[in-house]
């Protein structure tokens, strides 16, 4: 992970719009967006056409962006809201360019026009579709496999437990520290003997509030699909939940609607009911202690930091509310649909 950091494309805004030019025939401006690992630049045409041009980070495999741009495509035959992947003048989906010391794969995707939900009035109706709309991606998602998915990452929720012991000892907040633990230890105990159970296979992996655009009272775009893997199905309905929950005076309720909309698309087992509201604790606690981490080997990157204050303020509430209570809940939204 320290590798990944210090090898982030540097590649100044004027750059950005001259690969866009030279390499896919598009003159626009360019405004460099935020990212964890990679760099992103939204370019705008004067034809209003968006696009999104990527520049990977220099550790990326090949095969990896590959598989990215194979899902892109295979989601685009069966759902409607996510973007798709542009082939540059040469007909190539990736070039390889040199900037600086280190080369780098560049792609161009569709830019998706709306806000992220993160900004949004997230309404009953807006999370309940939401909610439908990741069903409809995980449903799509069901018969899809590529071999470099299956991988050893971070932000895989099967290395949760592992990424809280190796790294909460750089949380510096006592409290922090104390919600942590006793997260650990909740996991522990009800998550961990359930986790062999759950259902695997290729999700999204990082559809947070930022990463799921909405106009109006409708989901009309997932994006970013870099943290793709092959983990456990119910994680890509729990990874959402753990970030529309936050800073909610009932959080409850809130995830209630989204679980609604997603059992009304995908069915999900006792099992998978029962390991929502444990694998959304799961997410945020990682999310403190990976931010720890990075920002302590990146602290001028604000993007490491988009959530946490957020965590901070609502991971006690979130802890002192019944699991069984939330399961509960969950199962009764589960039979309305």
């Amino acid at each position: 992970m320290i590798s990944l950091l210090n090898h982030a494309s540097k590649i100044e805004v004027e750059q950005a719009q001259k690969l866009a030019r030279q390499l896919y025939g598009i003159a626009g401006s360019a405004t460099q967006l935020a990212s964890e690992r990679d760099q992103n630049f939204l370019i705008a045409t004067d034809s209003r056409e968006s696009f999104v041009l990527k520049i990977a980070n220099a550790l990326e495999q090949r095969a990896l962006l590959e598989a990215q741009n194979e899902v892109m495509g295979y989601l685009g035959m069966r759902v409607d809201f996510c973007p798709s992947v542009r082939p540059s003048l040469s007909g190539d989906l990736i070039t390889q360019v040199h900037t600086g010391t280190d080369p780098h794969f560049v792609r161009l995707v569709t830019f998706i026009p709306g806000e992220p939900l993160a900004y949004s009035h997230q309404s009953p109706r807006l999370l309940f579709d939401v909610g439908c709309k990741l069903g409809e991606l995980t449903q799509a998602l069901a018969e899809f496999d590529n071999e470099a998915f299956h991988r050893d990452f971070h932000w895989d929720l099967a290395n949760g437990l592992r990424v809280i012991h190796d790294y909460e000892s750089l949380i510096s907040e006592t409290q922090l520290r104390i919600s942590l633990d006793k997260c650990a230890n909740l996991l522990q105990k009800s998550l961990q003997p359930r986790l062999a159970k759950l259902r695997r296979s290729v999700i999204h992996g990082d559809a947070n509030d930022h990463n799921l655009i909405v106009e109006q009272e409708s989901l009309v775009g997932v994006i970013d699909f870099g943290d793709m893997v092959y983990s456990y199905t119910v994680g890509e309905l729990a990874i959402s939940l753990a970030y529309v929950a936050l800073e909610k005076a009932d959080p409850l309720t809130i995830a209630r609607e989204v679980v609604a909309g997603y059992v009304s698309r995908w069915t999900l087992n006792d099992d998978e009911i029962e390991s929502i509201w444990p694998l959304m604790l799961l997410r945020l606690c990682m999310s403190v202690c990976l931010a720890a981490f990075q920002q302590k080997q990146k602290p001028e990157n604000q993007y490491l930091d988009i959530s946490q204050q957020s965590i901070r303020n609502t991971l006690e509430l979130l802890l002192a509310i019944d699991p069984n209570t939330a399961t509960e809940l969950f199962y009764s939204g589960s039979k309305v649909n």
